[in-house]
């Protein structure tokens, strides 16, 4: 079984930053595809980035492209998404993810077997 746990989370003004965090434990955790999504008040939750296994692609929403960075750190079973130049837009609950089999349809959450419990983005105009 895999644990996931979300930190990071805060209130910033918008054009700031943060990085979330998710460490992961109880599998092996480099062989996992890692997605971040999130889910703002009255949504559905949404497809926000995503990164392979090894590191070898990223994938993005739209609407983050150039703002927000995935990567990991296979040595300490972590995933990070550093979000730069907030906008009042991607306040939301983020969370992480697990995808222990390789698919073309990681931008659906059903892809995804492992979630944590995530963690709150709170961007002030």
């Amino acid at each position: 079984q895999v644990q996931l746990v979300e930190s990071g989370g805060g209130l910033v003004q918008a054009g700031g930053s943060l990085r979330l965090s998710c460490a992961a434990s109880g599998g092996t955790f480099s062989n996992y595809d890692m997605g971040w999504f999130r889910q703002a008040p009255g949504k559905e939750r949404a497809f926000v980035a995503r990164i392979s296994r090894r590191g070898w692609s990223r994938s993005y929403t739209e609407s983050v492209k150039g703002r927000f960075t995935i990567s990991r750190d296979d040595a300490k079973n972590t995933v990070y998404l550093q979000m730069d130049n907030l906008k009042p837009e991607d306040t939301a609950d983020y969370y992480c993810a697990a995808d222990t089999i390789i698919t073309t349809q990681f931008r659906d959450d059903g892809a995804y077997e492992y979630w944590g419990q995530g963690t709150q983005v709170t961007v002030s105009s």
